[in-house]
């Protein structure tokens, strides 16, 4: 499979898993059966906006960039490693593209209510972590075509 194929792949499958986080969450306040109905939808509409993110970013190059300069970053956290801050950047990328079209600042209380949920191992609290979710989600907003912002921020 070619990288570009594989990345593409990757971008599919993890706006998939951050869709149906998402839609399971919203879903949850109908009950169970709307936490089921919530994940497939947010799954695929996920998938589809990670798709769309994949072609204009790739995942391998955006993973590169940050990891190379997380910690010169104004919101880096002194002791904190990359093991900290991959998840944020990460979710910035997996968020992007199923919210794509919105601002930041209109679904940020959302990211933090999800965030301890696709935190892994990052020791980083929401207050830690926001400006790398930010950093990463205006990176692919500035590379994608109607920056919802319009200023690249």
């Amino acid at each position: 499979m070619s990288d570009i194929k594989k990345d593409h792949s990757i971008g599919e499958g993890t706006g998939a898993v951050a869709g149906a986080v998402a839609g399971a969450a919203v879903g949850s306040m109908a009950g169970p059966v709307g936490t089921v109905v919530g994940a497939i939808a947010g799954g695929a509409l996920g998938a589809k906006g990670g798709g769309a993110v994949a072609e204009a970013i790739n995942p391998t190059e955006y993973n590169n960039h940050f990891e190379k300069n997380y910690t010169s970053a104004p919101y880096y956290v002194g002791g904190s490693e990359w093991r900290d801050y991959k998840p944020a950047y990460q979710y910035g990328y997996d968020t992007y593209g199923q919210y794509r079209g919105q601002r930041f600042e209109d679904v940020e209380n959302t990211l933090e209510r999800n965030w301890n949920e696709v935190k892994a191992d990052s020791r980083l609290a929401w207050s830690e972590a926001k400006g790398a979710v930010r950093d990463g989600w205006h990176h692919i907003e500035r590379a994608m075509p109607g920056d919802a912002d319009g200023d690249g921020r």
